[in-house]
């Protein structure tokens, strides 16, 4: 990897391990978000909203891939307001597909949302060829960037990757309201402070450990993208309980959860689980890291800040 990559939402919690990542490799970057990003030789740091398609024609010809992970919200904040996905997320998506028409020779990797997509997938994991039924109105924010993203590969044989992740969590990630029970669940152990469970607990996710998310960020971006648009789950595989998340957590921290259970959300999903067939069948990929080692190393970092 030679040419400068464009990584939207540097200055978050995926951004920054990204741009770490990158920095190790040697790959320059033109970083753009707001938050801390530490500097390095390579790298170069914008700290602006990209929302219109000059922003992005002023920095592209310089690059050969585009990695967009700018999100502006949950589906706990933009329950009710639609018109907040149009204003931020997908504003920003639909800038950046109008710039990348002229810029050929530009790739795109997309995250996406796999806890969101499927809705109530039922007991099975949920592949790729899943229809997808989001209940919020983000996940049907990701759902249309998805088809606007297929749209402009297909009208410009171009080259983008979406993934779908599942819950991502590891060292890095602070609390910031909505966004990752676990630091939220770690800091409620630590201070002794209630913790907010909407519902009763029984809610099912899958966990994924950043370290193993940015290995395949990496395997995806280390040679030519298939033409068109390929899509793929990131995830463990493994479903775990809020409940029993939050004995692991117990386990991890040696103190208590206080949990305030509160009446369930419409816009949450029951239960998803995601198998990532396409991710191991194109890159060899596979989660690496079990949840509790991964909660353990998540553990030791939140409580040395």
């Amino acid at each position: 990897m030679t040419a400068a990559i464009l990584l939207l939402g540097a200055g978050g919690f995926v951004g920054s391990a990204l741009t770490r990542a990158f920095a190790r490799a040697d790959v320059p970057v033109i970083a753009v978000g707001h938050g801390t990003v530490t500097a390095s030789a390579g790298l170069t740091c914008i700290d602006e909203v990209f929302d219109s398609p000059d922003q992005f024609a002023r920095w592209l010809p310089e690059c050969r891939a585009v990695v967009h992970l700018a999100s502006a919200s949950t589906p706990g904040s933009s329950a009710g307001k639609p018109l907040h996905e149009l204003e931020t997320n997908l504003r920003t998506t639909l800038a950046l597909l109008q710039a990348l028409q002229d810029q050929p020779q530009c790739e795109l990797l997309y995250l996406s949302s796999g806890g969101t997509l499927y809705g109530d997938a039922g007991t099975d994991p949920a592949t790729e060829r899943h229809i997808i039924r989001p209940k919020s109105y983000y996940g049907a924010g990701k759902a249309a960037a998805e088809h606007f993203i297929s749209a402009w590969t297909a009208q410009f044989s171009s080259r983008a990757t979406i993934l779908r992740p599942s819950n991502l969590y590891g060292p890095g990630q602070t609390i910031r309201q909505g966004f990752g029970i676990v630091p939220t669940a770690f800091d409620a152990a630590m201070k002794g402070t209630p913790l907010p469970i909407w519902g009763d607990g029984s809610t099912v996710r899958d966990y994924l450990y950043i370290d193993d998310f940015i290995r395949l960020c990496l395997d995806i971006l280390a040679r030519p993208m298939p033409p068109g648009t390929q899509i793929m789950n990131a995830a463990s595989g493994h479903g775990v309980s809020l409940n029993e998340l939050l004995t692991h957590v117990e386990t991890v921290t040696g103190k208590q959860v206080n949990r305030r259970y509160e009446p369930g959300r419409s816009v949450d999903v029951s239960r998803i689980v995601l198998a990532a067939e396409r991710a191991h069948q194109h890159y060899g990929w596979s989660a690496s890291t079990a949840l509790l080692t991964g909660l353990e190393r998540t553990w030791a970092w939140h409580s040395a800040q």
